[in-house]
């Protein structure tokens, strides 16, 4: 096998063998927590033949590693229950909450993603001028912030004191694209605000480093003008941490929603997982929870494919 597919082989067997320890761990923390499930949703004046005989519905009365097995074959085949709280299908409760999230994280990342890595070459280009430094604080400013904070910022800003948005972002079936992009504006506009500071520092400090290499100093030599140095020379040499970057930011833009959706009642995974956490109905919280660890690893994994890919060095091997 060629060094760069085993090197691609590589990392794909590391990332569904990172999946696979997560999906364990996840199934021990649940078994872990204190009480028992059957008494919990059957209550207090359940005799103990009915709580034996819902316990071997749900199949609590199998030793735990069967039941990890059993919920880890269903899951590969895209069956991960029902849930105890709705009786739903936990897939049918995905499809439609999958759906709003990713909305909400393609709506974040079209505009992040092109404007963090603009400042990033921008700053790269007028190194230590007023733009620069200016960029620089407001990115610190951002990342300093924690989600919530600026999410209460933008209510209180936009929606309570202008009015321009509604404070809480709810859609549902029947909302037209204009209406969603609409009432999803103040949720979205947080989480590019909480990602585009990291992308963007993070393209500037790669460019600033190739910046420094000898042919980049030749080329000024020759009286290429600065932008053109950057653009054509320093920014495709300094692809792999920025692919490493988006990548990640991307995967927060989907698994990080969490706080976000909540603070504006935001009808996704997130949400989901936190009203699933609270009723204790476990098959959803198993079945988010593996969504948002496969979602993590495979963009981590992408990001690492790509850029061995962008490397001359490891696609022409000698």
């Amino acid at each position: 096998m060629p060094p760069l597919m085993k090197l691609i082989s590589s990392r794909l067997a590391l990332g569904a063998v990172t999946l696979l320890a997560v999906s364990a761990l996840m199934f021990v923390g649940i078994e872990l927590l204190p009480g028992d499930l059957a008494q919990q949703i059957l209550g207090q004046s359940a005799t103990p033949e009915t709580l034996a005989a819902f316990r071997a519905e749900l199949g609590l009365d199998q030793p735990a590693h069967l039941r990890y097995l059993d919920w880890l074959a269903a899951a590969a085949q895209g069956d991960f229950g029902t849930s105890m709280a709705s009786q739903r299908t936990v897939a049918d409760l995905l499809s439609t909450r999958l759906t709003n999230t990713m909305f909400l994280a393609c709506y974040a990342a079209v505009f992040a993603v092109p404007v963090a890595i603009l400042l990033g070459l921008l700053s790269a280009l007028w190194r230590n001028s007023l733009f620069d430094r200016s960029v620089n604080v407001g990115a610190l400013g951002a990342i300093s912030m924690p989600e919530f904070f600026v999410a209460y910022l933008l209510v209180l800003f936009l929606s309570i004191r202008m009015g321009w948005f509604p404070t809480l972002a709810r859609i549902d079936e029947a909302s037209s694209f204009g209406d969603a992009l609409y009432r999803s504006f103040l949720p979205a506009l947080t989480l590019i605000l909480v990602v585009i500071a990291h992308m963007m520092r993070m393209t500037r400090a790669a460019i600033i480093n190739v910046l420094a290499a000898p042919y980049i100093e030749m080329a000024r030599l020759k009286g290429v003008p600065r932008w053109r140095v950057i653009v054509l020379h320093a920014l495709p040499n300094a692809l792999a941490p920025i692919i490493n970057v988006v990548a990640l930011n991307l995967a927060y833009l989907i698994v990080g929603v969490v706080v976000v959706e909540v603070v504006f009642s935001y009808p996704g995974l997130g949400q989901l997982l936190v009203d699933a956490v609270a009723s204790r109905d476990f098959p959803v919280v198993q079945a988010v929870g593996l969504f948002f660890a496969g979602t993590y690893i495979t963009l981590n994994v992408l990001a690492d494919i790509l850029s061995i890919l962008s490397n001359p060095r490891l696609r022409h091997a000698r």
